[in-house]
């Protein structure tokens, strides 16, 4: 991002007083700095503040030197799926709780955007993936998930027999509760809470976790990106799946799903100095030890 003149889009999707004020905060710093600010459309239609005008996703994508997402994770994880297919840069401020996305804290918010504005940030890009349900031959539903697809049992139901083939392997048939399938942004997410494995997101891996699988022989194992995997649902209920837990589509026994990476990529923007495990050790205290017995 040079420093001339260059639209910002501002997109919220919690409208709590707090998260308005910081909206106003930024766009007003950025006007102050000689730069565009819109709104994301959704965003605009809930402000109070209307002197700004407001962008449709498509105009975003065209236009936009980066968006600026204030808000949590959840937040992020939607629009980073919709501006994905436009190659726009994400600017994460930490409105939410645990932030792994999300990484700009508040209280510094205007002094790190003041110096990414003139070109001092650190670039990152992401993968996402995309499934594909099939029934009885014919697709049914296709959708994009930056954390994670996650194939579940129903609620109240018994457990859910799949059959999981990557790149026309048989790998294993599972009796379970259900079947995380996650990229490396989503690995400290549903993840990494069912037992699987922390992978760096630059890492090219998909990771494949069993949810309370009926057998101690089922452990996460990670595979790469460039893999198709296709889970047979075999045998449930009323079993379903999600996508970044925003997305939901109910399944049936006989329906078959088909992940593979995505074409797109997101690309976040970071403050100099961003370091990826100091998000780690932040987030999941793994720094309180050290202070205990200093």
């Amino acid at each position: 991002m040079p420093t001339t003149k260059k639209i910002f889009a501002l997109v919220a999707r919690i409208y709590a007083p707090n998260i308005i004020q910081s909206l106003d905060k930024v766009a007003n710093f950025l006007k102050d700095a000689g730069q565009e600010v819109v709104y994301e459309a959704q965003t605009g239609a809930n402000v109070p503040f209307k002197e700004i005008r407001t962008m449709k996703l498509e105009e975003i994508g065209a236009k936009a030197a980066a968006a600026i997402v204030l808000g949590g994770d959840g937040t992020m994880l939607g629009i980073a799926r919709q501006l994905a297919p436009y190659s726009v840069p994400l600017i994460g401020i930490n409105h939410g709780h645990l932030g792994f996305i999300t990484d700009i804290p508040l209280n510094r918010m205007l002094l790190v955007l003041d110096k990414m504005i003139k070109g001092r940030y650190v670039s990152e890009q992401r993968f996402l993936v995309e499934g594909t349900i099939t029934r009885e031959g014919e697709v049914i539903s296709k959708a994009v998930a930056f954390n994670e697809v996650v194939i579940s049992r129903g609620a109240g139901a018994g457990m859910i027999d799949l059959r999981v083939h990557v790149d026309g392997h048989f790998m294993h048939q599972q009796h379970s509760d259900g079947m995380i399938i996650s990229t490396p942004t989503g690995s400290t997410a549903y993840s990494l809470s069912a037992g699987g494995p922390m992978l760096h997101p630059n890492l090219g891996g998909i990771v494949l976790v069993s949810i309370a699988p009926h057998t101690l022989s089922s452990r996460p194992i990670v595979i790469p990106d460039t893999s198709e995997i296709v889970v047979d649902v075999v045998n449930a209920r009323q079993p379903s799946i999600s996508f970044d837990s925003q997305s939901f589509t109910n399944l049936q026994s006989g329906d078959q799903v088909t992940v593979r990476r995505a074409p797109h990529v997101v690309t976040f923007l970071h403050p100099v100095g961003w370091s990826y495990y100091d998000t780690l050790r932040n987030k999941l205290h793994w720094n309180e030890v050290s202070r205990k017995l200093d």
